[in-house]
């Protein structure tokens, strides 16, 4: 599959519409600035820009590009989420559908963890890593997902790598309602046959497998609330897809379908 998509700024983010809570609350840009700095030769890393004057430990990201695809096609969404607090580690290649690449970007982070002088000294969770891609690296991140390591994933149009049956954590699924590339009812299938653990499925309205204008926009709201929830323990976050009426499922304008399976229903 050839997947490069540009997540560069297109369009000015719409004012959040009128329901309780939704993903486009958290389109809105958070407290931080961010940093951009390589992690050794195979990842590129973005965080907070007071991470080292800030005594907390920061969850992390990593990520999975499509095929043949670069870090910096989806650079919006990981300044995003440093502004958020979060780390990212990226990996840089357009070929990490065995996962093992994407864990290899939160193994060098652990390690900077514990190495005196580092930027990340004494500034990494391990206990709260999520791995998110897109279409090959959607793959990728459910089969890093099966690694004890990670605690969430994000398969976003993502291709037929790994096994969701393996995963021990919570799964957002994101397809494409015009996505003719890793079409909407494959992802659909994967998010059915994922019944061990809670899961969610969005559709992005009318999103191609490039995610084109709003479509970007709506999608990195929805990842930021997802982590931030899942690695943050935010309630308000919750809410946006989790309880009686989630507002993800509200959000007509953006997502033409959304649905929970028995697990995450319970939630």
């Amino acid at each position: 599959m050839t997947a490069a998509v540009a997540l560069t700024p297109a369009v000015s983010i719409a004012a959040p519409q009128n329901y309780s809570i939704g993903a486009r609350d958290f389109e809105k840009k958070g407290p931080h600035g961010s940093v951009k700095a390589a992690g050794g030769t195979a990842h590129t890393l973005y965080y907070p820009a007071d991470l080292r004057g800030d005594a907390s430990t920061h969850p992390v990201l990593i990520w999975g590009n499509g095929t043949g695809a670069t870090v910096e096609q989806y650079e919006l969404l990981f300044t995003h989420l440093a502004s958020w607090g979060y780390v990212v580690a990226a990996a840089n290649t357009g070929q990490s559908g065995s996962g093992k690449e994407m864990l290899d970007g939160a193994k060098y982070l652990i390690a900077e963890n514990s190495r005196e002088g580092s930027v990340f000294h004494g500034r990494i969770d391990a206990r709260r890593i999520a791995a998110a891609g897109h279409s090959q690296g959607g793959g990728g991140a459910i089969a890093a997902g099966a690694d004890p390591l990670v605690k969430t994933v994000i398969p976003i149009m993502p291709g037929p790598q790994g096994n969701v049956n393996k995963l021990h954590g919570p799964a957002l699924f994101v397809s494409g309602q015009a996505d003719t590339v890793v079409p909407a009812f494959y992802v659909h299938s994967r998010f059915l046959a994922c019944d061990q653990v809670p899961a969610v499925y969005g559709q992005l309205k009318d999103a191609t497998h490039f995610l084109q204008g709003e479509t970007r926009y709506r999608l990195v709201g929805a990842v930021t609330a997802w982590l931030h929830y899942h690695l943050a323990g935010d309630q308000t976050a919750k809410s946006v897809f989790f309880g009686a009426n989630p507002g993800l499922a509200q959000d007509d304008g953006g997502w033409s379908e959304f649905k929970r399976n028995n697990a995450a229903n319970a939630i």
